[in-house]
Formats: C-alpha cells, structure tokens, sequence
C-alpha cells in the first residue's frame, strides 16, 4: 500500500507491476517494462514515485501517476529487495548471490542524476557471508535493516555502511520484514515457522508468533495489537500432498500474548506476502495462485477484547 492506502501495488512472478484502486479492486494501471520476474516493489511518502526490483538484473523508477519509467539501474545478479527512504529522496536495494556475483546493497540519492546516469551508487555494501533476502529502511531513514538466508539480522548504517547491531534469533532464512506504523518495532517471517518481533534500534527480540509451516510474510497492525501471518509449504511441494492438507490461511495472533485469535482461508496457494491497510480495517495477501485478496474485517473484529 501507498502511504494513504488508496492505491495498493501488487508484484509477482511475472514481468508486469499492477495498481489498484485498494477500496474496490479496479485497476488503475500498470508499469510496463521489466523482462523478468519482479521481486519488489515500493512506493514513496507521497505518491509520486514507483520503485521496482527485478530478476532481469535491473531496478526502475517510475512515475506513479503516467506509468513512464524515469530510471533504469543495471545490476549483475537479480534485485530481490528495495525501498525508499522516509523523504523519498534516497533508494536502497540488494541483489542476489548468484551466477559468481556477490551481494550488494546499493545506495543512490535521486537528488543527484549524475549517480542515476552513471549507475554508480554513492554506496555500495558487500555482503560476503550470507545472502540479503529481505530489507527494509530503518527509522528516520539512518539505517536498513536486513534479513539474512542464514536467518541473521543486520542493521546497516545508510552513512558509512558499516554493521551497526548483528543479531541472530532466527534458525533459517528471513523471508518478509515489515515495520510497524510508528516505524519503533517490526516483524520478521522466517522459514523456521516462526515470525518475531524487534526493536528497531537496538534489534532486541521481543515476541515470537509460531506456527507448523514456513511463514513467508507477516504484518502489524496499524491500530491494534495484532499481527497476521502469511505462509504455507514452499510452492514446489504444493502438488505432492492432498488438497486438504494445504492449509493457506491467514493467522491471526495478539502481539503482546503471542497467542493465535482468528484464521482467514481463501488462498489456492502458500500465502506469499501480507500487509495491513494504513487505516486498520482491512489487509490484503497475495499468494502463489495468481490472486490477491483483498478481505474487510467485520464489525466483531473492532469490538474483540482479548481475554488475558
């Protein structure tokens, strides 16, 4: 979702990025452009500006509004994460290890055209040890916090990109991190079937929501003390076990008591990524079966009390 959620951006394992109208589903447009698979995508404070990552070795700019694309950053291996930071002004993705290449998180200041032009980063972050597999911009646009395959986390300064905190809570890979509204806390999904909470500036581990399968994304609630779960097997042994089994709901669990209140099915597939509307009343998810969902939450779900 944009910041005021009436836009919602939907990318998938197909080259094409779709706009919604989130309020009733239409279709405002696309950005037409990648040749591969888009990992990523995120959209600045105030609307203008698209920005999307790629298995076509690439990440684009866009303008929101006509759909043109304004830059195209080259890379060596596939972009698997990017954000904008808080002001909109400076971008951050990571690429993947693969095909001999390292690594890198890149910074560029759009500022600067000259960094644009040039593809050259005024930052650029080797990360040698383990695969970035999820990244976003910490508070006040200092730091990024990423995910690693290994299962650690990392803050990295946005200044000098040196490692400012390293901590390792997670036993597999980090598949989804989120923060909250007020940008203090956030929730990693990982595969070792759980999904926690963190402090955004110190990485302190507070709460653990667990579940039976690899959960690929988790999210806040912008109002509530809630949390929703996104998971399900991995897509590639979705056909070897029977239909029943494939339990592809969204799970609900209390933030404070860890404790599971509510499911929502619907998905034909694992649940690939979540995320709350702005105002608190409804969440979408998108799963591997192509759709994305969009569910209202009842009245009950604004009078629920959570029974300590």
């Amino acid at each position: 979702y944009n910041r005021e959620g009436d836009l919602l951006f939907t990318v998938a394992k197909d080259p094409i990025v779709n706009v919604w109208y989130s309020v009733n589903g239409e279709r405002l447009g696309t950005y037409m452009g990648h040749t591969g698979a888009v990992w990523c995508v995120d959209a600045d404070w105030d609307t203008k500006h698209v920005l999307t990552g790629s298995a076509d070795n690439s990440c684009r700019l866009w303008d929101c509004e006509t759909g043109k694309q304004l830059a195209l950053l080259k890379t060596n291996s596939a972009v698997r994460t990017c954000g904008f930071d808080f002001g909109g002004n400076i971008i951050m993705f990571s690429t993947d290890k693969q095909m001999g290449y390292q690594c890198f998180v890149s910074f560029f200041d759009l500022r600067d055209p000259s960094q644009i032009d040039n593809n050259e980063p005024y930052m650029k972050i080797p990360c040698n040890d383990s695969k970035i597999t999820s990244a976003v911009w910490g508070p006040l646009g200092e730091c990024i916090i990423a995910g690693h395959e290994s299962g650690e986390l990392n803050q990295y300064s946005a200044k000098s990109g040196e490692v400012l905190v390293n901590v390792k809570e997670h036993s597999r890979q980090i598949n989804d991190i989120q923060l909250s509204r007020d940008m203090t806390m956030f929730v990693t999904a990982s595969k070792d079937n759980t999904a926690k909470l963190f402090d955004s500036t110190t990485l302190e581990h507070q709460k653990t929501f667990r579940t039976e399968r690899p959960v690929n994304s988790a999210a806040l609630s912008p109002n509530y003390d809630h949390v929703v779960l996104g998971g399900g097997q991995e897509a590639m042994d979705v056909t070897t076990t029977s239909t029943r089994i494939g339990k592809f709901e969204a799970r609900f669990f209390h933030l404070a008591f860890e404790e599971e209140f509510g499911r929502v099915k619907g998905h034909f597939g694992p649940i690939n990524s979540v995320a709350f509307h702005p105002d608190g009343k409804s969440y979408s998810s998108g799963g591997e079966d192509g759709y994305v969902r969009i569910h209202y939450f009842d009245p009950q779900y604004f009078e629920f009390e959570f029974e300590a």
